[in-house]
């Protein structure tokens, strides 16, 4: 069984009001809701992350010689393909 820790935290009124009234609504208490919420969160973070790690890795031009090596393939392809359309 995972270890638990009792925290506090501080928010404005109305957002307390509205954590309160969703958690009514999902009928849980709100320890669960603010646990589901760092949780959302958390995964939405991490993917976010991974998303930007990705873009970065594909947002690196090439270098020259291999911008010449993806031309000449690109030649090649073409020429391979050019009678098949």
């Amino acid at each position: 069984m995972a270890t638990t820790i009792k925290t506090a935290i501080s928010m404005e009124k109305s957002l307390f009001e509205q954590a309160e009234a969703l958690a009514e609504q999902m009928r849980v208490s709100r320890s669960r809701l603010f646990v589901l919420a760092v949780e959302s969160y958390i995964k939405r973070h991490q993917s976010q992350s991974l998303l930007n790690e990705i873009n970065s890795s594909y947002s690196n031009q090439p270098e020259p010689s291999e911008q010449k090596r993806f031309s000449h393939m690109r030649r090649s392809h073409r020429k391979i393909v050019e009678g098949e359309w």
